[in-house]
Formats: C-alpha cells, sequence, structure tokens
C-alpha cells in the first residue's frame, strides 16, 4: 500500500500581534506601502515614519534654492530611499538627467526598482553604487553638474531594520555598516580598542559627556572576555557605566548615550568623516559655472565641515554666494516627521 504523504503545513505570515506591532518583519502593512496606502498614511499622521521607509526632509526648501529647469543635469550624492530623487526628476518635466549615488547594495537596488516603476528610466535616471568622496570620477565621466544635492543622514529603511545594526532599539547585529560587503563591523571594531581611543572617538563624533564611563565599561567587558557583539550588549554596557547615576535621571541618560554612541560608531566604521571631506573638496570642480549645491547635515561634526568649506569657498572666490544662516525644517515638518528635527541644511552657488 502506497504511503501517504504528511500535508505540507502552510506557513502563515507573521501579522501584527495586538494594535501595536514592534518587531520590524511584523509590519508587513507598513513595509508594502502600495498595497497599504491607509496604513501608511496613519503612521505619517502620528509623526512617525513608516518600517521599511524614508521620510524626505526639506524637499521645499532645496526645490525653492534649485529652481531646477527642464534640461538640466543634476546629481543626488545620496540617493536613499529616492524622495529627493523623484521631486528632482519630476521637476526635469522629462528633459535632462539626473545621477545618483549610494554605497548600500541593499537599499539602492529597492530604490532603483520603485523610481523605474514611477516611468523614471535609464533615459532620466542613471544609479551608480559609488561612494559621493569619488563625485570627481562622476563630473569627469558626464561633466559638471548644474545642481548637487547631499542629504548625510542614515536613512530610516537602515535605522528601522534590526539585521543592519544601527538601533540600540532593536535586537540585532552590531553592523552600522552602511555597505555591509567592506570594511569591518562595529562588533568587530570595538574588539582590539583601547580606552583613551574609544574615549576619542565618543567625543570627537558625538559630544558624549559620559565618554569615560563608557569608554572604561566597554574596554572592562571585552577584558572579562565578554564580547560585545549585538546592539542590546552595547547598550547593557552603557548602562552599567551609567549606573552611578541617580534613577530618576538614567532611564533617559542611558537613551541618550546610546544614540551617541551608535551615531560615533557609525561615523567610525564608514569613515564619514573623512568621505565628507573629500565630497567638499572637489564639489567646486564637479559643479557647472553658476551650479548650486545643497547639504543636509543631522549633527554638529557634520555642520562644522560644511560651514567652514562653504566660507572658505567664498574667501577665496570658488563660490559667488553661500547661505549666512542655517535653514532648518518647519515646525509642521517636524511635528510630522520626528526625525527631521536636527536638520540643517546649507548652500552655495559656484562662481558663473
Amino acid at each position: 500500500m502506497e504511503q501517504q504523504q504528511p500535508e505540507k503545513k502552510h506557513k502563515r505570515r507573521v501579522r501584527y500581534k495586538g494594535t501595536h506591532p514592534r518587531r520590524f518583519e511584523e509590519k508587513y502593512k507598513e513595509l508594502n506601502p502600495e498595497k497599504y496606502g491607509d496604513t501608511i498614511q496613519k503612521v505619517i499622521s502620528k509623526g512617525s515614519t513608516p518600517a521599511g521607509m524614508h521620510i524626505s526632509i526639506c524637499v521645499k526648501e532645496i526645490l525653492e534654492f534649485f529652481d531646477i529647469q527642464p534640461g538640466q543635469k543634476g546629481l543626488d550624492a545620496t540617493l536613499g530611499y529616492g524622495g529627493h530623487t523623484r521631486k528632482m526628476l519630476e521637476k526635469l518635466q522629462g528633459k535632462g538627467h539626473i545621477y545618483a549615488l549610494d554605497v548600500d547594495p541593499i537599499e539602492s537596488v529597492k530604490t532603483e526598482k520603485r523610481l523605474h516603476d514611477a516611468g523614471f528610466g535609464e533615459d532620466i535616471l542613471t544609479i551608480k553604487h559609488i561612494n559621493f568622496a569619488n563625485i570627481d570620477q562622476v563630473a569627469e565621466e558626464v561633466g559638471p553638474f548644474d545642481f548637487i544635492l547631499a542629504d548625510l543622514g542614515v536613512s530610516s529603511m537602515q535605522i528601522d531594520n534590526p539585521e543592519r545594526g544601527f538601533s540600540y532599539k532593536f535586537e540585532g547585529p552590531l553592523d552600522l555598516r552602511l555597505n555591509p560587503e567592506k570594511g569591518i563591523s562595529a562588533a568587530e571594531r570595538l574588539e582590539d580598542i583601547t580606552k583613551a581611543e574609544f574615549e576619542g572617538m565618543l567625543i570627537e563624533n558625538a559630544d558624549e559627556p559620559y565618554a569615560k564611563q563608557i569608554a572604561k565599561e566597554t574596554v572592562a567587558t571585552m577584558k572579562r572576555g565578554k564580547k560585545i557583539k549585538t546592539t542590546t550588549d552595547l547598550k547593557d554596557v552603557i548602562e552599567r557605566a551609567l549606573n552611578f547615576l541617580p534613577e530618576k535621571e538614567r532611564k533617559e541618560a542611558v537613551k541618550k548615550s546610546c544614540q551617541r554612541t551608535f551615531q560615533a560608531l557609525r561615523i567610525d566604521v564608514n569613515s564619514e568623516f573623512e568621505v565628507l571631506e573629500e565630497l567638499l573638496e572637489k564639489l567646486p570642480d564637479a559643479l557647472a559655472p553658476g551650479g548650486k549645491v545643497a547639504i543636509l547635515t543631522f549633527h554638529s561634526g557634520e555642520d562644522r565641515l560644511v560651514k567652514h568649506a562653504f566660507k572658505y569657498g567664498k574667501k577665496v572666490g570658488i563660490y559667488s554666494d553661500v547661505a549666512k544662516d542655517v535653514i532648518r525644517p518647519s515646525k509642521e515638518e517636524c511635528a510630522q516627521n520626528g526625525r527631521a528635527k536636527s536638520t540643517k541644511m546649507r548652500w552655495a552657488i559656484k562662481v558663473k
């Protein structure tokens, strides 16, 4: 008698548990914006960013400054989710071209498909998987640009995905690389770091007030033979380091120190200051006469570099005009998108 094969059980999709799903993969509605538009709008209206999405910041201010005309050539040095790119493409009205750069091999493929599906094909959009520090190579290949945008923030879809290890809020590998195929992870970076080196990194990259205590506890943890491999491992180290604080202050202090420590490590493993300095150095030659550049920064270290580069550029006659004051997102935008609150925009115009 023929043996009956056991019936395969249908694997059900992971669904929301209750009304407030916490795990990334449970937010299947948010992760499918084309299918669940109503859910996306509800999340945004509450001032949150839907999982797997990124809400572009200062779009109105950027478009007003660029004043993009059909037929122009532009560069989005940080493609990300493609929100800024799409708005700039719309302004071209089918004439001209935009080049976009991104080092993230995971998200850039998704963004490319999204933009192509929206009708922006290779005739008007070219995406290159390179770091914006190599802006000179792109300009040499295709000629100088009428406008260049660089949004230096980490995209929300990178922060929200626990597998990328960008946030202390989610359990995941302590990675923090924008391109996980290159360089070393944050966990590997911590393996042989000295107390003085880590303390210096926390101060320079994040102005961390408890840098000494966090560096001391990190190195002590490693010496005890305990590896810091996950986001939770690092959060636990920070909690122990700040244990001396009064209980009523501790929770908020741990939260802010976690944010700053993760930022400091992310800047380090991605060499963010070094690549920004390269970009700023190469920008003038990549711009056409009268070309415009706008840069969005998200912490004081980045903003200082941009401010000084633009100020120096005007002084030596490279730029005809630069932003006198930093431009910030409106109160309305910050209310709708909490991640916009720390944004600063600066711009410059190359001499004709």
